[in-house]
């Protein structure tokens, strides 16, 4: 590549080059340190499969972990090996702060929940930059007030968070920023920065962590077991660690000037067997060493020989108020021919490197956003981005291996063999993952990354696609074709939303006739498979009707759609169908490409076609009017019970407005260069009537200088108007920040359904759930989620592109005001991202009543991305930290400034 090209692509984009084709490894360290390991379900080894009393908090210091490693603002290299990570202590709490601290799911009064208040800030694709905050009180954590103020409350009351325990009270607490520059892919540079925002001067205890993931203790041997590695002290200023695959590496650390010299700690990464069981240690130096010499005082539970597995420098900081100190690390990799220490890690050099990544961050950023953002707009995308790269993960998990247990360890009880996950023993997976969270869900869940790929597309195309891919894997996908779900149960079903996804990367990461056609290929082929485990196994009575359970939905309907229903029977699901019509069209879609080079896949799309035909046939028609009801003018879940009418449950949900997601357009111009497919298709509407009358493939829109276009619809014209009406009603649907998943009419006439004595209710519940199931951390009764708010703007912007100006709807319903499908694609765009957006008076919606955001300097600019948001209120809610598919506020910040 010439130099005029590497100029004209920039710094980072240009490691993103070299690290796709493996000329530098630019990826191979970054961020990738889950954020909780403990109380994951790969770490649980009990009978009962109860992983959050299996491993709870209390033994995280003190226990090591089998499958993967957690640390506070750290980061790893690609296969987990070493670590590096902050350890805090404020003199007053009764833990050293090793880890982020929440609540366990029975523990919180809305599930599990992280109880700190950090943030993403920065990061480029190949973390050659990146910056994250902790704040950390001054006053003694409370840790047992949190829980115990938590389990008293019911449901109905809000949670009780960190704030509202006092300890932030006169601004005593600490900043602490966890900043990373690469002066070269085995080079990192590590500035920490605190600064106390107290009335008074403060002290805090700085522990940068360095620490070798424990492979050697479990009595196995092959790929990921490594012989044990060491770190030793290295100079005057250093320590080295040696690892048989990962080589030599340094950490060398420079304290702030005038504070005291950094001492060196050594362990090892061992469980403390005496403090947890009782007995006799295995190691004479134990994962907890650092906590007990810190915290209790106690030098003699570190390694004197200064080695081990485990080690840390030690600051000691006297941060006046108002005022900051900085260490500065660097972890280097040795040269083979070189093993002496760089000749000046600090210096110069070091302020120099970190000013030019954050400069070339900056410009990635102004290449890879939108120019008509505003200020603030951009501020708002580019820290979405920086928790969208900050939630890549090391995740490692073989079921097989871990339903055996290990040779130097005792065997699992025997009900491990017929419990979780029983029937994925092929499943192997030691992978960089997207997860939603690396708190409250530090492992996959794979509707969710789909989602998350879509904004990764703009960052690192190559990563998008790879990651798309993974899971389409013969390590991942299990032999029948099903896509694992989640790490809690990976025979769940999850919406198919991979090939939607599949489709959008190709499309986004390519000018058209210049796409990755071998990734469309690759992915299409996997992607028959899993479209043929639904048909298999989802469509219970063979009439095209499909019952995928809970879909991601969680508590959304009458009854718990992922177990056997109360009533006995199964559902006919508008949602589980009109996914599958959905699925239809995106392979149609893809098949249609990949035909214009090899005519073998006209025949294969021509099956899409046909299927999706069937597919809507049966949602309008099956038994008279499907799954429509005609005098609501919606559609809804069916109940199907032996020796009884089906009967329809009238709930008003986000699962009526999913049939609105399967709709395409098809091209004349691109069906003439299809002779193969055109032919079918003629032959199919000439002797098929019965079903093709009812689409909307034969109308044609035939609009000057567009040619004619055919649209593959679920909902006729008519239809989808009557649709609209009541997902553009404030009354209903329409909130000021999106759609929301329950219309609102159920807040004063909730859906009630009786199975023998039981009662059932579905009412409108704007924000934290008020029932247990699913464990009652997320809620679809009527809070704004994105990832369906994101399927609904596409498929209006499609429906826009086939009906054009003539289609219009009152927006908001009862308004007056008239829009074509473009302008209330764009309007939902907009009602997204004023979420994060200040207004007028500096509030944001999503912080809620939280004044700091808007009062305090040290947090006005901060965004947190959640799970989801309450319904009228705009309030964050869930999950604080799953910007993957809420990420997908940057590109309706895109629209709603029309780029």
């Amino acid at each position: 590549m010439s130099q005029a090209s590497t100029r004209a692509l920039g710094a980072e984009a240009m490691r993103l080059v070299e690290d796709e084709h493996r000329g530098a490894n630019w990826k191979r360290w970054g961020p990738y340190l889950a954020e909780r390991q403990w109380g994951t379900v790969r770490e649980d080894y009990s009978a009962r499969g109860d992983n959050w009393t299996a491993f709870p908090h209390d033994h995280a210091r003190s226990r090591a972990y089998r499958w993967g490693e957690d640390g506070l603002l750290g980061i790893t290299d690609r296969q987990g090996r070493l670590c590096f990570a902050l350890a805090l202590w404020n003199e007053r709490d009764a833990i050293l702060k090793e880890r982020l601290f929440g609540l366990t799911g029975p523990q919180g009064n809305h599930g599990e929940d992280v109880k700190e208040e950090y943030f993403y800030l920065d990061s480029t694709p190949t973390h050659s930059y990146m910056k994250a905050l902790y704040k950390y009180p001054q006053a003694a954590f409370p840790y047992e007030r949190l829980e115990r103020e938590n389990q008293h409350r019911g449901r109905l009351a809000p949670e009780f968070e960190l704030a509202d325990t006092g300890v932030f009270h006169e601004r005593r607490y600490f900043d602490v920023f966890a900043e990373y520059a690469k002066a070269a892919p085995d080079d990192l540079l590590i500035r920490v920065t605190v600064v106390n925002h107290g009335p008074e001067a403060a002290r805090l205890h700085v522990l940068p962590t360095l620490w070798f993931r424990n492979t050697w203790a479990w009595g196995r041997e092959g790929e990921g077991y490594w012989s044990l590695p060491r770190i030793t002290a290295h100079g005057e200023d250093a320590v080295r660690a040696t690892h048989d695959s990962l080589g030599a590496w340094r950490l060398h650390a420079r304290a702030p000037t005038g504070a005291p010299p950094l001492a060196r700690l050594f362990t090892d990464n061992e469980t403390n067997f005496q403090r947890l069981h009782g007995v006799p240690n295995r190691s004479p130096h134990v994962k907890d060493a650092f906590h007990e010499a810190v915290v209790h005082g106690r030098p003699e539970a570190l390694n004197p020989a200064q080695e081990g597995t485990k080690a840390a420098f030690h600051a000691v900081l006297e941060v006046p108020a108002g005022g900051s100190a900085t260490l500065e690390l660097r972890l280097v990799l040795e040269a083979p021919a070189a093993p002496t220490a760089p000749a000046a890690p600090f210096g110069e050099g070091f302020d120099t490197v970190f000013a030019q990544r954050h400069a070339e961050a900056d410009a990635f950023y102004a290449t890879r956003l939108p120019a008509a953002l505003s200020d603030e707009e951009r501020r708002v995308a580019r820290q979405a981005c920086a928790g969208l790269l900050w939630t890549k993960q090391f995740y490692h998990y073989a079921v097989k291996p871990w339903q055996e247990g290990d040779p130097a360890h005792p065997a699992p009880p025997p009900e491990r063999l017929q419990g979780r996950n029983r029937d994925w023993g092929h499943l192997y997976n030691r992978d960089i993952i997207s997860v939603p969270d690396k708190w409250e869900y530090p492992w996959y869940a794979a509707w969710d990354t789909a989602f998350h790929m879509v904004p990764f597309a703009r960052l690192d195309p190559h990563f998008a696609k790879e990651q798309l891919l993974l899971f389409l894997r013969e390590w991942f996908m299990h032999p029948n074709g099903q896509i694992p779900a989640y790490e809690f149960e990976f025979s769940d079903v999850n919406p198919p939303v991979h090939a939607w996804a599949c489709w959008r990367v190709y499309k986004l990461t390519g000018a058209h006739g210049q796409r990755d056609r071998l990734f469309l290929k690759r992915a299409f082929h996997k992607l028959l498979l899993n479209f043929t485990w639904w048909v298999n196994r989802k469509d219970v009575d063979g009439l095209n009707l499909f019952s995928g359970g809970f879909l991601g939905l969680d508590n959304i309907g009458v009854f718990d759609r992922s177990k056997p229903l109360p009533t006995g029977g199964h559902l006919n699901q508008a949602d589980g169908t009109a996914w599958m019509a959905f699925f239809c069209t995106t392979m149609l879609s893809m098949a249609l490409e990949l035909a214009q080079e090899d005519p073998a896949y006209e025949d294969i799309a021509s099956k899409f076609f046909e299927h999706f035909v069937a597919i809507v046939d049966a949602m309008n028609h099956l038994g008279g009017t499907g799954l429509w009801d005609e005098e609501d003018g919606f559609y809804y879940d069916e109940l199907k019970q032996e020796g009884q009418p089906p009967r329809l449950l009238r709930v008003r949900s986000m699962v009526g407005l999913v049939p609105l997601f399967a709709a395409e357009v098809l091209e004349d111009r691109l069906l003439e260069r299809l002779p193969g497919f055109a032919k079918r298709l003629r032959w199919f509407l000439e002797n098929r009537a019965d079903l093709a009358q009812n689409t909307s493939y034969m109308a044609v829109c035939q609009r000057t200088g567009l040619g004619g276009r055919r649209l593959l619809a679920i909902p006729s014209r008519e239809r989808l108007e009557r649709v609209l009406r009541r997902v553009l009603d404030p009354r209903e649907f329409l909130s000021e920040h999106g759609i929301r998943s329950l219309s609102r009419l159920h807040a004063e006439a909730p859906f009630v359904f009786h199975a023998g004595s039981e009662e059932h209710r579905v009412a409108y519940v704007p924000g934290d759930s008020d029932s247990g199931m699913f464990g009652g951390n997320s809620n679809w009764r009527g809070p704004v989620w994105f990832p369906l708010n994101y399927l609904l703007i596409e498929a209006l912007e499609r429906y826009h592109h086939f009906y054009g100006e003539d289609f219009q709807v009152e927006c908001p319903t009862g308004s007056g005001t008239w829009m074509n499908l473009a302008q209330v694609a764009r309007e939902l765009s907009s009602r997204l991202s004023r979420l994060f957006l200040p207004d007028a008076s500096g509030r944001r919606p999503f912080h809620g009543e939280d004044s700091r955001y808007v009062d305090d300097p040290a947090f006005r600019e901060l965004v947190l991305f959640h799970e989801y948001f309450h319904g009228d209120t705009g309030r964050g809610l869930g999950a604080s930290h799953q910007t993957g598919w809420t990420a997908l506020v940057v590109q309706c910040l895109a629209r709603h400034r029309g780029a």
